[in-house]
């Protein structure tokens, strides 16, 4: 039987009522006992990493998780990461550059519903993430959620309260889990992994939104080394009389910013060529333009690309390298 690591880090899966509210209290070993079944499936030790609300996630979180599992990596057969589903695809874009080409599945999961509630979406997922961890297929970073098994680079939260809370995006799932069965479409062959262990957290994004003021820019510019902007539709820049933010733009030229392009649109990605307003913009400029990547993998990967370089000619070449199927469709 494979030997699997649960790490836990709180979220609504190891949440309990308070008076305030929902608040991760349990302990690994107490998420455990509620899935006894997974003794069927697989040899399972468990590990506290963290016990917050993942509205508390940083970066420096996924230092930490990426860290747990490089130095735990030959002692286990996979990782299931117990994780709140808020910034979960967050952290699981963030895990798939820290750790690249894992032949291990890195497994995350969690839940709508605490697991001590009578109904609850959280043990069926944990028992999932068990057996697609334990599947000799599985490799990489991924999300196992209401029986769907997402890319860590392509996946999104797209739902508040329902079960049915992540979508895989601009690319198809990996797997199904039916009634503790493991229906397995896609896999990926097995490599050596590549850990990193550095990110530059100084990523801001601005969401575009009409009217927006045009001192926004220039205060994100001063603050952060990149700015991934949040465009309409296929991607643009406005450019009409109510607007200045290409005179703001060209104020960083040459400063050593990264501006990056994406669309606040979920599916089909950007495509900055269609509209004047966006062909004009990535030329001048020297964008990047994020294509068919999720938002949460275009800020992860930025950060990793920061961490290791701040030439523009690498963070180009960095940034258009396809990892773990989080850009297919690029220059």
């Amino acid at each position: 039987m494979k030997k699997i690591l649960m790490i836990a880090t709180g979220g609504t899966i190891a949440a309990t009522r308070t008076s305030a509210g929902l608040s991760p209290l349990l302990s690994s070993e107490e998420i455990l006992k509620y899935v006894p079944q997974v003794k069927d499936v697989c040899r399972v030790e468990t590990m506290q990493l963290y016990n917050i609300d993942s509205t508390d996630i940083h970066p420096r979180h996924w230092l930490g998780m990426a860290e747990t599992i490089k130095k735990e990596y030959d002692n286990y057969d996979g990782f299931v990461i117990c994780h709140g589903t808020d910034t979960m695809a967050y952290s699981a874009a963030a895990l798939s550059y820290l750790i690249q080409n894992s032949a291990k599945p890195i497994v995350f999961t969690g839940s709508q519903k605490p697991i001590d509630m009578e109904i609850t979406d959280a043990k069926t997922n944990l028992s999932d993430s068990f057996i697609y961890a334990s599947s000799e297929n599985a490799t990489g970073v991924q999300i196992v959620f209401n029986g769907k098994v997402i890319v860590g680079t392509r996946a999104r939260k797209v739902r508040t309260k329902s079960f049915d809370a992540f979508e895989s995006i601009n690319y198809p799932v990996l797997a199904q889990i039916r009634d503790g069965q493991l229906f397995e479409f896609i896999s990926f062959p097995k490599q050596e992994p590549v850990f990193c262990d550095r990110l530059n957290e100084n990523v801001g994004l601005i969401k575009l939104v009409p009217g927006l003021d045009a001192d926004i820019i220039s205060f994100y510019f001063n603050k952060y080394d990149a700015i991934i902007l949040e465009s309409y539709g296929v991607g643009g820049i406005p450019s009409g009389e109510f607007y200045r933010l290409h005179e703001e733009i060209e104020k960083w030229r040459g400063k050593n910013k990264t501006l990056v392009m994406t669309t606040q649109v979920p599916n089909e990605g950007s495509n900055m060529e269609v509209y004047k307003v966006g062909y004009g913009s990535k030329k001048e400029y020297n964008m990047l333009e994020a294509y068919d990547m999720t938002l949460e993998s275009c800020v992860a990967k930025m950060m990793w690309i920061l961490g290791q370089t701040r030439s523009p000619e690498e963070i180009h070449e960095l940034f258009y390298k396809t990892v773990s199927k989080d850009i297919l469709y690029r220059e």
